[in-house]
């Protein structure tokens, strides 16, 4: 079996003390020698900032590879290609290009009529900016906007050919779901490596209802599981890294080498399923908690 490799996912963050938090999350996991981490992006003029920050710093001081988010919204395919720039100067060789979430207060997304107006559009301009390393998103129970399952494998089926280089997936809580899905991107033509992305529960509540809007399904035993535990943090903690881990212990006996991990900002659970997949944390002597 194939060395198994792990990327992490963390969102820029909006205070001081949230500031602290993140990089702490950013020293324990570099220990882990992930393959990259990904930053977020949102968007407005001031989450770009925090992200382009966040960013820059986990490359000048953690020394990690860094992927940093771009998406389509609100924005002229000018400004898109002066920020891939400025990441690619500050030495990001990896892009996740999105199309993205409708701003705040807008239901329905519309493309910026100067912009890029899907992913698909955005990998091919990214691919004239500069020799980017391009991941793109995967829904393996489709997207919430998709009128069906075709349809979104067609979309995805566009990123690749447009230059991709790999696809990380919504989370899911269904391993068969993902092989399924992994199965009909082959048979379609998709070449490129398609990464399950895995969300740790840390709050079932919270879980549930991102879970209602990215259309991905929970099982029935995840609610038995986390009932009772809502005054009891370490109770919740065992039981998300448990599920977890099984997950993520199933996928790998089934081939899978490569793990996503939404953090959420936070290592503690993330870096336990890790050592339970049998991933050590090795020196990093260059980075200062």
């Amino acid at each position: 079996m194939s060395a198994t490799s792990v990327s992490f996912e963390f969102f820029p963050p909006k205070t001081a003390e949230m500031e602290q938090t993140l990089w702490e999350t950013v020293c324990d996991l570099a220990s882990i020698d992930p393959a990259f981490v990904s930053v977020t992006y949102g968007a407005g003029g001031s989450t770009r900032e925090r992200t382009h920050a966040t960013v820059t710093r986990i490359v000048k001081e953690a020394g990690l590879t860094v992927a940093a988010h771009l998406t389509c919204v609100a924005a002229t395919r000018a400004d898109i290609d002066s920020v891939a720039r400025d990441y690619w100067n500050a030495g990001v060789r990896h892009v996740v290009a999105l199309r993205g979430d409708p701003p705040e207060g807008e239901v329905v997304y519309t493309p910026h009529p100067d912009g890029y107006a899907y992913a698909a559009d955005l990998v091919e301009g990214l691919r004239q900016v500069a020799d980017f390393e391009i991941s793109v998103a995967a829904y393996p129970e489709v997207h919430p906007e998709a009128p069906g399952a075709d349809f979104d494998l067609d979309n995805l089926k566009r990123k690749v050919y447009a230059g991709a280089n790999r696809a990380i997936t919504q989370f899911f809580f269904d391993n068969d779901v993902f092989l399924r899905f992994r199965d009909r991107a082959v048979a379609a033509g998709i070449d490129v490596p398609l990464v399950p992305g895995i969300m740790p529960v840390g709050n079932f509540k919270s879980m549930t209802r991102f879970a209602e809007m990215c259309g991905a399904s929970v099982p029935d035993h995840f609610e038995a599981a986390f009932a009772g535990l809502d005054d009891d943090p370490a109770g919740r903690a065992e039981v998300a890294e448990r599920l977890a881990s099984e997950q993520c212990l199933d996928l790998q006996s089934r081939g899978v080498t490569d793990f996503h991990f939404y953090t959420l900002n936070r290592a503690e659970l993330t870096h336990a399923i890790c050592r339970n997949l049998g991933i050590g944390d090795v020196s990093r002597e260059r980075i200062e908690g």
